[in-house]
């Protein structure tokens, strides 16, 4: 984190606490002085947190660690305006990670297209607790974007992106046709 602390002064300098006798002691209070520049960092964070927890006032430098902390992964083409948006809507994203509806709001917001999602449905299960699937089904998730320019959406981004926010378990496939 980054911030010019120029001309800022500690609120509680060490200094003016310390018993009678060292009040007057150079030594002391230039050691203490050094103490309260020290410690300035630490008040202005401190004092300026809840600044730094929402997404409209932190500094910019902070934006991914907030980004981590709701476990919204960022993946650098975002400008600072664009991370600011999505950890602010993060709880609802987030809400939705897994589902259709967070696949699709993860694409949208990440390239700015509709995209066409297609979910099988399928499920493998088995009677045995540790025992192979009964019968395979054809699950998975199928992802189109239609756009104008195919060439200009990077389709290894957009795999990383549904890579992301589907469920683990899911195989799936992305496409990029042009309309």
């Amino acid at each position: 984190m980054s911030c010019d602390l120029a001309g800022i002064e500690t609120p509680f300098p060490i200094g003016a606490t310390l018993p009678s006798i060292y009040l007057d002691d150079d030594h002391a209070q230039g050691l203490c002085a050094v103490f309260d520049r020290m410690l300035v960092p630490v008040f202005v964070v401190l004092d300026s947190f809840p600044a730094h927890l929402d997404p409209a006032t932190a500094p910019e430098d902070s934006l991914n660690w907030l980004a981590a902390w709701i476990g919204l992964v960022l993946d650098g083409h975002e400008s600072p305006e664009k991370k600011r948006e999505l950890i602010a809507a993060g709880a609802d994203l987030l809400r939705w990670r897994g589902t259709v509806t967070g696949v699709h709001d993860a694409i949208t917001a990440a390239f700015g297209v509709t995209p066409e999602i297609t979910e099988s449905g399928g499920v493998n299960v088995s009677s045995e607790p540790t025992g192979p699937p009964d019968a395979v089904a054809d699950a998975g998730i199928t992802v189109v974007l239609r756009v104008d320019d195919p060439d200009a959406i990077d389709l290894q981004r957009l795999d990383a992106v549904v890579t992301r926010v589907k469920p683990a378990h899911l195989p799936h496939r992305v496409d990029v046709v042009g309309r």
